[in-house]
């Protein structure tokens, strides 16, 4: 089973994507004091195989999904973040908060071109300030919480109630519901 080696975030800048970088370094001391940062294989970096490579729980890991919402001509973005147990609830609670007509998955290549992140690594931290980030209640009792860094090449940990604390996050309860 392969290692982490994980340090405070701010002191590792390198496997971290550029905006997230920058995120992290505009956010007070109380909240990145908490955060820290491990290189991965990049190969691993989805959540599944993160989980069982390095035998981290998958109720631990949250998923930083960008979704789409269309009223019309105008198209809304928000990211959403939930729990590797659970299901992102799109169809009702995204919609509703986007207040749009319909509400989808944002196409990769617009999710990594918009975002300045490679897919399998957006994370909530970075993210355009105008994007709205729901995170769905449960995550905020994560003890320890793994999240994208950005890039394929790194993962964040954090405690899920740093993660509800950071700037433009809205927790939603019921943004999710768990998986079948």
């Amino acid at each position: 089973m392969p290692t982490l080696e994980r340090v405070p975030a701010l002191t590792t800048p390198e496997p971290l994507a550029a905006p997230v970088s920058s995120a992290l370094a505009e956010l007070p001391a109380e909240l990145v004091d908490r955060i820290e940062a491990a290189p991965i294989d990049p190969d691993l970096a989805d959540t599944a195989a993160f989980s069982d490579a390095y035998g981290f729980p998958l109720d631990g890991g949250a998923n930083c999904i960008v979704v789409a919402g269309k009223r019309g001509e105008d198209v809304r973005f928000a990211a959403c973040v939930v729990l590797a147990s659970t299901k992102l609830d799109v169809n009702r609670t995204v919609k509703k908060l986007l207040d749009v007509r319909k509400a989808s998955f944002a196409p990769m290549d617009q999710a990594v071109e918009l975002t300045g992140m490679e897919y399998g690594g957006i994370t909530p931290i970075g993210l355009p300030a105008a994007w709205p980030v729901y995170v769905d209640s449960r995550v905020l009792g994560a003890p320890d919480a793994v999240i994208g860094a950005g890039r394929r090449a790194a993962k964040l940990f954090l405690p899920g109630s740093v993660l509800g604390a950071l700037p433009h996050v809205q927790v939603v309860e019921g943004l999710a519901f768990p998986a079948a």
